[in-house]
């Protein structure tokens, strides 16, 4: 899961924040208050991001894939990103963020 916001970098905690504007089009929902950024590093300029889908079959998961690029790259510092897909653990909506519950109607 995520590293606790206090253990990110400046630059990885930008990242999230550019993250945040991506926006998943079936939910309308972006992939941070989703859940799906599962961890975000920036070491000399490389970014590695491992996230998940809400679903393995997901058919927008190249396009999601170039914009979690463009905005990673879109951050002061970074020159490269990998992204790499994980399935562990296995999303699910108590990954969710109190706003993006909302959003979507859920109730707890």
């Amino acid at each position: 899961m995520l590293r606790e916001a206090a253990k990110l970098s400046k630059t990885e905690t930008a990242v999230m924040t550019a993250l945040a504007d991506v926006i998943d089009p079936e939910l309308g929902i972006d992939m941070v208050n989703l859940g799906l950024i599962y961890n975000v590093t920036v070491v000399d300029g490389h970014c590695d991001i491992a996230m998940t889908l809400t679903t393995m079959g997901c058919p927008l998961g190249n396009m999601l894939d170039d914009a979690i690029t463009e905005a990673a790259l879109s951050v002061d510092g970074v020159t490269e990103c990998d992204i790499h897909l994980v399935w562990e653990p296995a999303w699910n909506m108590g990954m969710m963020t109190r706003y993006a519950k909302v959003a979507l109607g859920i109730h707890e």
